[in-house]
């Protein structure tokens, strides 16, 4: 399972969706993004009072010096287009709060036209093939809050960065930095750090100084460790370590205990971090292939956790613990050394509405508790788990019990009282097993009887030369066909019927 569950960008770009660009004289918005489009449309450059432009995915090579004249824009998102070069016009939008020109050919001598648009407040630059930022934006836009420059070839940031205290959120991911930027740590205002798929090999001990820091990304790095400061960022809920060299981590993070969600897949951790256990509110946890061979005996505190992903790792059998997670919703132990040793299983007091068929591979298995849920039916294959000596299934609504159930030889406990059960009926389960599996064994034996009176009646049928037996059952229907429905239906002598082809 993957670790991209844990992160979208804060503040995704949302517009409406429509086919065709508004163009009324009062149109405040259009989107033509999707539209193949070649050139910046004309008629968007009559709407004085536009505010939101949307013509993304297109294939426009430039933008028209007409724009100058929307004054009243906001929000300009022009990313995967063909674009080289920014006209000098564009910094004449001293509206603009919003603008997305990713997944451009930018020429980058043409982006000092950016440092004009002293309104800006979200910033997007992704895969641009940036080698470094122009320290004009840096000095001259103060009111940004969110800088996406990740898909880069950036190294460093210019020390003017520093100038952005209003930043929250700044995406740095699969660039080149070696070194974590030094200057982020006094921008206070930061709530989110992407630098997933750089090249770090350790943290700042200021880095502490982020108080606000809420989502911090470093996965796909080189970091031995982590500094002892982190645990100062007090309001973290996500962390992502993923694919890093760790071995342990420090114990000072336990006072993190707003976190939610961490990932730390692809460490060398060997053994569950116990500052884990003092997470209350962690819900999502990812430990694939971090050579695990068992969990610590607190992780069990962990009870509102709902994912877990224990994937490609040396378990030789299914954690305890997990027992205890009343809230685990999914949960993964794929690639591990796991025997089936499993012998009870008690899922009761649960919403189940059915029974995975992977119970009929566990065959070491003697108890199966599922009272108190919402079951409609067994797998038949619950009928190759020969070792289920207890069956407990009572207050579900199950109306049948697979048909071989009697093939279990060693179930000597089967409960099935409050279901509105019909094959077999109530009464015969009031009776007890003997007579569920007399019950089960006699339906069997009549449905054999009956199949095998039908083989014959087809051997029967297609030696005399009467087809098969659906032809049969054909044939039978015409002859009582009522005489009043072939009145008037003899055709004349070398005249075809009404409705017939000659």
């Amino acid at each position: 399972m993957s670790e991209d569950t844990l992160k979208a960008e804060h503040s995704p770009k949302i517009h409406q969706q429509t086919d065709q660009p508004q163009v009324a004289d009062r149109t405040f918005f259009t989107d033509a993004s999707n539209q193949s489009l070649t050139a910046f449309p004309l008629e968007i450059l009559a709407l004085k009072e536009l505010e939101e432009v949307y013509l993304e995915n297109n294939h426009i090579k430039e933008i028209p010096q007409d724009i100058q004249h929307l004054r009243s824009i906001r929000i300009l998102y022009l990313d995967k287009n063909n674009l080289k070069g920014l006209c000098p016009e564009l910094g004449a939008l001293s509206n603009l709060e919003g603008l997305d020109l990713s997944g451009n050919p930018l020429a980058p001598s043409s982006l000092q036209v950016l440092s004009s648009l002293s309104a800006l407040r979200e910033l997007r630059l992704y895969h641009v093939d940036l080698g470094e930022i122009p320290v004009v934006i840096c000095k001259n836009l103060h009111h940004l809050e969110l800088l996406g420059l990740s898909g880069n070839r950036l190294e460093s940031l210019p020390k003017e960065i520093v100038n952005q205290i209003k930043l929250r959120e700044i995406h740095l991911k699969q660039n080149q930095f070696k070194l974590f930027p030094q200057e982020l740590c006094v921008l206070h205002n930061l709530e989110i750090i992407d630098l997933d798929e750089n090249k770090l090999s350790a943290l700042p001990e200021e880095i502490g100084d982020l108080r606000r820091l809420q989502k911090f990304y470093v996965a796909h790095n080189n970091l031995p460790s982590l500094p002892k400061s982190l645990c100062q960022c007090s309001k973290m809920t996500v962390l992502d370590l993923s694919h890093n060299l760790l071995e342990c981590m420090p114990c000072t993070l336990g006072e993190l205990t707003e976190m939610t969600e961490i990932g730390l897949s692809g460490n060398r951790l060997e053994k569950v971090p116990c500052l884990f256990c003092s997470w209350p509110s962690l819900h999502l946890l990812y430990l694939h292939n971090t050579g695990l061979r068992g969990l610590r005996s607190s992780f069990q505190q962990l009870l509102n956790l709902r994912f877990l992903n224990l994937s490609q790792n040396h378990l030789a059998h299914v954690p305890s613990q997990i027992c205890a997670l009343k809230n685990l919703e999914i949960l993964a132990l794929d690639d591990n050394k796991i025997r089936q040793s499993l012998k009870e299983l008690y899922i009761e007091k649960n919403c189940l509405e059915y029974l995975p068929v992977s119970l009929g591979s566990v065959p070491k298995l003697e108890v199966l508790d599922c009272r108190h849920n919402l079951l409609k039916q067994l797998p038949d294959e619950i009928c190759q788990a020969q070792g289920l000596r207890e069956l407990l299934l009572e207050d579900n609504l199950l109306t049948h019990l697979p048909e071989d159930l009697d093939s279990l030889e060693n179930l000597k406990v089967l409960t099935l009282v409050n279901n509105p059960m019909e094959y077999p009926p109530v009464e015969v389960c009031a009776e007890g097993n003997e007579a569920i599996w007399t019950y089960l064994k006699e339906s069997r034996r009549e449905r054999r009887k009956t199949t095998k009176i039908q083989a014959w009646w087809r051997g029967i049928m297609v030696r005399k030369g009467l087809g098969k037996f659906e032809e049969l059952q054909k044939a039978s229907k015409k002859e009582k066909t009522s005489p009043k429905d072939k009145k008037g239906k003899k055709n004349g002598k070398g005249k075809p019927g009404k409705g017939n082809k000659k």
